[in-house]
């Protein structure tokens, strides 16, 4: 398993020690930096999975760092150290991005308790970006399969395309042309019933385990993902 990589930034010589010691110690890879003009030069070449971010910095200070880190679009969780404990300045650097707060002198259980908790979350929300959900039913985009109810469901590529299009626009109405273009495209020129074939094929799958229909006809329209209780037309 690849080691979460942390980027460290702080003017104290003895934090930067303390930190890459302990860091490294709990297994991370860990990058420092002496600055935040340096820290923006880090991330120019690296995408750490986590900065710890001081905030009190000569020339480029933390909030300045925090701020063009989101400006840029990155997402990676920062936890910014700082000796102030006012609560402007906490709501200052939670409003510029930061993910978490911790003021020195910080016990050193609490800052890696604190790196493990970011790093989960991260770990969680990627997961999440790789699944579509609907009712009890997941799509893994990595895995290319469903599982509702804990069964899984192997799917044939235009099972899945179609499966991904529906769950891509839930309880809206795609009429069957709409269907057509996207999976098969403007040239398509197979049967004509070809898409009532497949999502009879995907209906069977999804429902072999006695669930209940999610994929409704709508009567000289098209379909539609909604949930139980939802009539046909």
């Amino acid at each position: 398993m690849q080691r979460a990589q942390i980027l460290v930034v702080d003017d104290d010589p003895r934090i930067i020690s303390l930190l890459r010691r302990s860091l490294t110690f709990e297994g991370y890879e860990t990058i420092t930096a002496d600055n935040g003009a340096e820290g923006l030069q880090v991330l120019l070449n690296k995408d750490p999975d986590l900065i710890i971010l001081d905030v009190m910095m000569p020339q480029v200070d933390g909030w300045e760092v925090c701020r063009r880190v989101r400006e840029s679009g990155s997402l990676t969780p920062i936890l910014m150290l700082t000796a102030k404990d006012e609560v402007d300045a906490r709501v200052k650097g939670l409003d510029l991005g930061a993910d978490d707060y911790l003021v020195k002198p910080f016990a050193l259980e609490e800052l890696l308790a604190r790196v493990r908790a970011l790093l989960r979350r991260k770990t969680e929300k990627a997961e999440e970006v790789n699944k579509l959900t609907f009712e009890k039913l997941i799509l893994d985009l990595d895995a290319r399969e469903a599982i509702r109810d804990g069964r899984t469901i192997e799917l044939t590529s235009k099972e899945y395309d179609l499966l991904y299009l529906f769950m891509n626009n839930p309880r809206r109405v795609l009429t069957r042309d709409n269907i057509m273009e996207k999976i098969w495209g403007y040239d398509f020129s197979g049967e004509s019933n070809v898409l009532e074939v497949y999502i009879a094929m995907l209906r069977q799958k999804l429902e072999e385990g006695g669930e209940t229909r999610i994929i409704q006809t709508v009567r000289g329209t098209g379909y539609v993902l909604r949930e139980k209780g939802g009539q046909e037309l």
